[in-house]
């Protein structure tokens, strides 16, 4: 039954994929929001090729369309930047994650391109300082750090990763406990005094859980990369034996031929 159910919400969930009407001239917030829902679906295997490379097309437009609006600035930190906007920071994330699901036959322009969006969330968030320091030259220093250091940044990398995800669920619980409160004030009695209060609970909150995305998110960025990267680096080194081998097996053939 529950199998039934499985494959029944699979099924709708390409349904909504397939049906969905034009975005052609959707605004950035509603782009990204049809973009991320299919980052959601693909991340829970519910999408097929097709909606995958629906995903991918939706967050490109999305990079195109914050970068020509210039939301992100150099010379800026997290404190700088507006909580509307922090979410648009996952975008090249999102990217890279979708990227890497798309099936072709040579995987390897795949691997490239889902690295190169995931070094550019890791490029944009280092901008903002929103990465570890430590975190930052293990980054920097790539293989030439010792075996010792790298079990210890990636002991450290999974604690920041569940204290992110702890944070997330507290939030949640807390919008959850607060929402409750409201319910029950609203069936006593309007609603007057503390509504400001309210709103500035909301919107702390979501600064909050979209800084904790973000660094749950450049946890598994970086884990992803250091993972692309080796899998790039073993059909590389398959490729390289094949083509060598299909050298020889061409220059035995002219010889044998000459003979």
């Amino acid at each position: 039954m529950a199998e039934v159910e499985d494959v029944s919400n699979r099924m709708e969930a390409q349904l909504r994929v397939h049906a969905a009407e034009d975005d052609a001239d959707l605004p950035l917030p509603a782009l990204f929001d049809r973009a991320s829902h299919l980052h959601s679906l693909a991340s829970s295997s519910s999408l097929d090729q097709e909606g995958i490379r629906k995903g991918v097309d939706l967050l490109r437009r999305c990079d195109d369309m914050v970068s020509k609006l210039g939301l992100f600035s150099s010379n800026e930190t997290k404190e700088d930047v507006s909580t509307a906007n922090l979410k648009y920071l996952l975008v090249p994330y999102y990217l890279g994650e979708m990227t890497e699901q798309v099936e072709q036959e040579d995987r390897i322009p795949v691997l490239k391109a889902s690295q190169d969006h995931l070094k550019e969330f890791i490029s944009v968030c280092e901008a903002l300082e929103l990465i570890p320091e430590d975190e930052l030259q293990l980054y920097r220093q790539g293989q030439s750090e010792t075996g010792a250091n790298r079990r210890a940044q990636k002991v450290a990398r999974f604690k920041r990763q569940k204290a992110a995800e702890t944070k997330l669920q507290e939030i949640k619980e807390r919008k959850e406990r607060r929402g409750r409160s409201l319910r029950a004030m609203a069936l006593s009695a309007p609603i007057e005094a503390g509504e400001e209060d309210d709103l500035e609970a909301d919107g702390e909150e979501e600064r909050e859980a979209w800084l904790a995305t973000i660094s749950l998110a450049l946890c598994k960025a970086f884990d992803l990369v250091d993972m692309l990267k080796k899998e790039e680096e073993m059909l590389l080194a398959v490729k390289e034996r094949k083509e060598k081998s299909n050298f020889t097996t061409f220059n035995l053939r002219q010889i044998l031929y000459a003979n």
